[in-house]
């Protein structure tokens, strides 16, 4: 029996090592993956610039402290900010911590502006994290139900309805905050309308409050841009990032420009292990890597072809009620839940997972040749077929 805290039920494999887009268990089986940890592992596995930094910085020095200045935090803060359009930028080490961040940071915005107890905009379908604030901040009855009482201070609207959005600003003057995810990763992949973010946009500049946008999982080129808000040209006040950022080491970051600069000062905020020597090191390296291989562009090309070969291999399963998302960031609905999908997916070599209970979520490297990409849909196709 495991000492584990039983908090998840893992598939009945484990793996030993990866190469490249796979993954092998302890008797050599391979194993296409197309989850990448949950949107992680988007250089894929053994990827040889990021196992060189590793070993190098490994041999050097793995933490210190914020006592103490760190040049790899102030090297990747620099080349981070310049890539994404933002000012500065706080680490810690995870999605839920760069969210808390954020959350920290509207209120103090709220404060600024008067505000006795500053509220959030969320939405409908979405999640931001597991930390007590960001699960209040996050929808889903399923991961909520026994943590109550929730932190105060969030008002949750429909998501892809700005109407609804407008109809609360309205009624409420002590919004500090909307908080929203470009595409809804755990809550089923919802891609909203192409001019959604920007009418968010406008809607904050009008009633004066900050826009922040969680790309914990869209984040770091998985959409086809760095982030997903550079598809419609606008500029958050606050965006969150992790996952990607690492490739598997932990990493989050908290990236703020305009209106949401100069609201933290010293003491205020802080994290042991966020921005150390080791993991800063690490993300540096995987943002280089994804610059100089072109590899944002990559998933975004990607993306498009494996959905494109979806769509016309399962258009006839009356089974598949959708196939939505963009770049490496896809779902397929199914008209029943489909857990058990997981495990014929083993069967057939490929790896997946299952969120919002009926969507099949895939989250592939961006290192795909494209025959693996072909490969990816075809072991994903004869899953759904013989699951439905």
């Amino acid at each position: 029996m495991s000492h584990l805290m039983p908090t998840y039920a893992p598939m009945p494999v484990a793996f030993t090592h990866g190469n490249g887009a796979y993954l092998y268990d302890k008797d050599n089986n391979a194993y296409l993956d197309a989850l990448g940890g949950i949107a992680v592992s988007a250089l894929g596995h053994n990827h040889p610039a990021i196992t060189k930094t590793i070993c190098d910085q490994a041999q050097k020095v793995l933490h210190t402290s914020n006592v103490y200045e760190i040049p790899n935090s102030i090297e990747l803060a620099d080349k981070f900010c310049k890539a994404a359009g933002m000012e500065q930028v706080f680490f810690g080490n995870s999605g839920a911590e760069a969210n808390e961040c954020a959350i920290k940071l509207a209120r103090l915005y709220g404060h600024k502006k008067g505000i006795n107890i500053p509220q959030i905009i969320v939405f409908e379908t979405s999640f931001h994290g597991r930390t007590l604030a960001t699960l209040s901040a996050t929808a889903s009855e399923k991961v909520r139900a026994g943590f109550d009482p929730y932190v105060e201070g969030f008002i949750r609207a429909p998501f892809n309805d700005i109407d609804a959005v407008e109809a609360i600003l309205k009624k409420h003057n002590d919004i500090a905050a909307i908080m929203v995810e470009p595409i809804q990763g755990e809550g089923g992949i919802h891609v909203p309308a192409k001019d959604y973010l920007k009418q968010l946009r406008a809607l904050c500049d009008k009633y004066d409050c900050l826009l922040i946008i969680d790309e914990i999982q869209t984040g770091m080129g998985r959409t086809g841009k760095l982030f997903a808000y550079m598809h419609s040209n606008i500029k958050p006040d606050i965006v969150t990032s992790a996952k990607a950022l690492g490739n598997g080491i932990p990493i989050g970051a908290c990236l703020v420009q305009g209106k949401a600069l100069d609201l933290m000062s010293v003491g205020m905020h802080g994290s042991t292990f966020g921005g150390n020597p080791f993991a800063t090191k690490v993300a540096s390296t995987v943002l280089d890597v994804l610059q100089k291989d072109n590899l944002i562009e990559r998933a975004g090309v990607l993306g498009e072809r494996i959905q494109t070969k979806l769509r016309e291999q399962l258009k006839d399963n009356p089974h598949v009620k959708a196939i939505r998302g963009q770049g490496l960031m896809i779902g397929i609905e199914l008209d029943k839940p489909c857990r058990d999908a997981m495990l014929i997916g083993l069967k057939h070599g490929i790896l997946f997972n299952v969120t919002a209970n009926n969507v099949i979520r895939l989250l592939p490297p961006y290192i795909l040749t494209d025959d693996e990409a072909d490969e990816v849909v075809k072991r994903v196709v004869a899953t759904i077929e013989e699951f439905s």
